[in-house]
């Protein structure tokens, strides 16, 4: 059996060649450390460094990524060499020397491998001392571009030159906080005979037919696994070794002996009966272990064991009248893809525990959810991430680690590229959410549009990876899951690769010139990027800067908008819809509600568009750290008003006013297994100007009242005749559309003008908190109309939850928000700060516009 023993305590770090402005005293520091780490986390850890995340502590510590390092530890060994000694490293970030007793045993230059080095030769009786050190991994990457030739890249950093993570050099929404260490687990191990070198299971479901109108729930499989052995060397020379291996799931289980001096195994094992695994909104997530071990003789040399699931997935890439399809199924069933780009967490993996990964699933799941598409400028993320996506029903799309430059296809880097590759697909094949392999992250269309071709002047940038490389591995490592080239691509090169008519497309244009009501115009088959900005959370923000620093032009501030231009694009998105802001908290609010209107407008338009368009992948879910960017959880993990407007958008059944032509219809979208029947009813309200003392009144210009029938998975429009699809009054005049499940609260409302244009007078409402058993209530009433109400809890207490976020009301409507939270006082003065400005906001809505209810 292998006896394995993790080295995590009794590190010891120190600089071996400090940068040129590293802190004073620095190459005298021996600093106690654990393993996983990186040296940010160490010298956070020991007081050394401030926070990285705060103010402009960014720009005072590029030092330690240009600094040597070296990570020191000793374990003790009983010298005896009958059974061979390995150390493995299951990441290393990135340019490494391995040594032990003073001895280079190997060198490293990828931070997405796994390593072994046996040291059986090497290790001796008594002591040991293993030494990690880190070189600059800078210096490595313009090693390699002198000798590559010079790749196309708008980052000055040189991150496609060394298999590192991308955004760790810096990103148009992550700092510069070059990374070093081992972060992911060091261990010794020891072993007899032999043991596996690599398992992998391929599995393939067959589901069962269901009955008309029902999901089925069950089929049959057929799992073959393959294993990879290493037999130890010189051990038992001469002698008959009589290995076998054994793989049962299920109940079911078979035994194959293996050909002597073989080092390889395959195992097929077929099963009658299992239970589909199906993604949370359409069924259950069942899970069976899949367990195989080596045996000689009655002894257990290995074991690998692992959760798996039986599902069926094909990606549908039909040519059709419209262009080419790219559609996923599941289980025999299209889907809509509803999902989010995935970042890392954090600038610093190794701190990322399973718990927030949790978290931040579920908040995936919570906002409706069902697929997250892992980034190719990140990592490939740790095995607690997969796993839980396996347990909760969240489908994965896994792109390999290639973004916005063109890549060396020559040399080291090229063998870098494919260990990396073998290594991830081994490590990650087992997963049933893990569903499509995505080459790049907009490389070929970087190719194509960026003005790469003359720079390059015919010299390979990338593409000997996305159509070679990539696909041979994957066919002959993981034949039952699709790869598709890249994303943008159009499934031809031939095509253009962000042609909306074919495969997937990434929206830019409208971030970065237009205005969000262009989404209208992409009719794609799939996107899979967009997405539109906001800031974080205002106890994000208060914890990050200095009171002084919450303004748009202070530096500090800056620091924390990373994109090119970022503060006027926003400034641009806000002016053509919402009125100017005030001051600072005006302009947090408003820019934080035209991102959710932004991103909302683009989800509904596409989700008309089905069964044309497939899929939609928001960009993003989550932030590495606290800064104004796309997502939808900020650094902090706090839900901005993007997440609600996303849950919203992505809800099973969706009723969405969308301009077709010259005319208004309402779509109705049903992505459940059942048929969605009912009655629309549909005001034109018109409301006249508000007083001090009353409030708005509203009347009915016209009204009509539709029964709908929606099949399961489809969509149906309804045509608004022009007494309420048009307004002569723009200004005054609302469109209600009433019916059960439609939206948040049964109806939605379609203003006829910009908010900027519609407001003449500040908007009112009377609002009143009551103490509740985990929290509060926040009840509003409007006195007029008030569009996105927003109650920012977090100004009161950062881990607060609300219920609901930008909630529009007509004048006499009320909504209670409700909030849970374990700091709330019981006193009144505490209560009525629920209630008050800035906590409590809404477009139009200034402190005074907010009074107590009556009684």
């Amino acid at each position: 059996m292998i006896e394995t023993t993790r080295l995590t305590d009794g590190w010891v770090l120190r600089t071996t060649i400090p940068a040129d402005d590293a802190p004073d005293g620095a190459a005298a520091w021996r600093l106690p450390a654990s393993v996983p780490s990186v040296v940010h986390t160490v010298l956070l850890d020991h007081g050394l460094i401030p926070d990285p995340y705060a103010g402009q502590n960014e720009d005072t510590q590029h030092w330690i990524g240009r600094s040597e390092w070296e990570y020191a530890t000793t374990f003790e060994h009983d010298g005896a060499r009958h059974r061979p000694t390995e150390l493995g490293f299951e990441g290393l970030d990135t340019v490494a020397v391995i040594r032990l007793n003073g001895v280079d045993l190997a060198h490293t230059f990828n931070q997405h491998r796994s390593y072994t080095v046996d040291i059986t030769d090497h290790v001796k009786a008594g002591i040991n001392t293993l030494a990690l050190i880190f070189k600059d991994v800078r210096a490595h990457a313009e090693l390699v571009r002198a000798e590559a030739g010079e790749q196309p890249n708008e980052n000055p950093e040189p991150f496609q030159y060394v298999r590192k993570s991308a955004c760790n050099f810096g990103w148009d929404w992550g700092p510069n906080l070059v990374t070093a260490g081992p972060w992911k687990p060091v261990s010794i191990r020891r072993y007899t005979t032999a043991r596996f070198q690599s398992v992998r299971p391929s599995i393939t479901t067959r589901v069962k037919p269901a009955q008309v109108g029902t999901t089925p729930t069950h089929g049959s499989a057929r799992v073959e696994v393959n294993v990879d052995l290493l037999r130890a060397p010189g051990i038992h020379s001469g002698l008959p070794i009589e290995l076998a291996l054994t793989v049962g799931v299920n109940g079911t289980t078979r035994t194959v002996p293996i050909i002597p001096d073989s080092i390889s195994a395959t195992v097929v094992l077929e099963l009658d009966e299992v239970e589909l695994w199906w993604p949370h909104d359409l069924g259950a997530q069942p899970l069976s272990r899949l367990a195989v071990s080596l045996q000689m003789g009655h002894q257990t040399l290995d074991t690998w064991s692992k959760d798996v699931g039986f599902r069926d997935f094909e990606l549908k890439t039909d040519r059709d009248e419209n262009g080419t399809a790219f559609v996923f199924a599941v289980n025999g069933i299209d889907i809509f893809v509803k999902g989010a780009n995935w970042i890392p967490d954090d600038c610093f993996p190794s701190r990322i525990t399973e718990d927030r990964l949790r978290e931040r699933i579920s908040q995936a799941i919570g906002a409706n959810m069902n697929l997250l598409r892992v980034w190719g400028g990140g990592v490939y993320e740790s095995d607690d991430f997969y796993d839980l996506c396996d347990r909760m029903g969240i489908l994965v799309w896994q792109d390999f680690l290639f973004a916005c430059a063109g890549y060396p296809e020559d040399g080291l880097l090229y063998d870098e590229v494919a260990g990396e590759v073998r290594d991830n697909v081994v490590r990650l094949m087992s997963h049933p959410s893990l569903v499509i392999w995505n080459g790049n992250n907009e490389c070929i269309w970087g190719y194509e549009d960026w003005n790469w071709k003359a720079q390059l002047d015919g010299r390979g940038w990338g593409w000997r990876y996305y159509a070679e490389l990539l696909p041979d591995l994957i066919a002959g490592l993981d034949p039952t899951r699709p790869y598709w080239p890249g994303s943008p691509y159009s499934g031809n090169p031939e095509l253009h690769p962000n042609d909306p008519q074919h495969g997937t497309v990434h929206i830019w244009d409208v971030w970065n010139q237009e205005d969000y009501l262009d989404y209208a115009q992409w009719n794609a088959r799939f996107v899979s990027e967009f997405g539109f900005q906001g800031p974080p959370n205002w106890s994000t923000l208060a914890r990050t800067l200095e009171p002084a620093d919450l303004d748009l032009d202070a530096p500090a501030f800056l620091n924390h908008q990373k994109a090119q231009d970022g503060t006027t694009k926003l400034q641009r998105g806000l002016a053509a819809h919402l009125p100017d802001p005030a001051d600072f908290v005006d302009w947090h609010f408003l820019t934080q509600v035209n991102q959710a209107r932004a991103v909302r407008f683009g989800i509904e338009h596409f989700r008309a568009g089905s069964p044309v368009c497939a899929g939609s992948i928001v960009w993003q879910l989550n932030d590495c750290w606290p800064v104004t960017s796309w997502a939808a959880v900020d650094g902090y993990g706090q839900l901005k008003p993007l997440w609600y407007a996303i849950r919203d958008a992505y809800r099973p059944r969706l009723a969405t006013v969308q301009q077709r032509g010259s005319e208004l219809v309402v779509v109705l979208v049903n992505d459940t297994a059942d048929p969605w029947r009912g009655t629309l009813s549909l005001e034109l309200i018109s409301t006249d100007a508000a007083t001090d003392v009353t409030a708005q009144r509203l009347k009915v210009m016209a009204s009509h009242l539709y029964d709908f029938d929606v099949e399961a998975r489809a969509t149906a429009d309804i045509s608004l005749p022009n007494d309420v699809g048009r307004s002569d009054f723009p200004l005054t005049e609302v469109l209600v559309i009433r019916g059960e499940g439609i939206g948040p609260g049964d109806r939605i409302l379609h203003f006829h003008a910009e908010d900027k244009d519609r407001l003449t007078e500040p908007a009112r409402v009377a609002a009143s908190a009551v103490k509740t058993h985990d929290g509060v209530a926040v009840t509003v009433t409007a006195h007029t109309v008030v569009r996105d109400l927003v109650l920012q809890a977090d100004r009161m207490d950062p881990g607060a939850t609300v219920s609901e976020q930008c909630i529009s009301l007509l004048p006499g409507e009320s909504h209670t928000f409700r909030v849970t939270t374990s700091t709330i006082e019981q006193d009144a003065e505490e209560l009525e700060r629920w209630t008050l400005h800035p906590v409590l906001q809404g477009v139009g809505l200034t402190a005074s516009g907010i009074h107590a209810h009556e009684g």
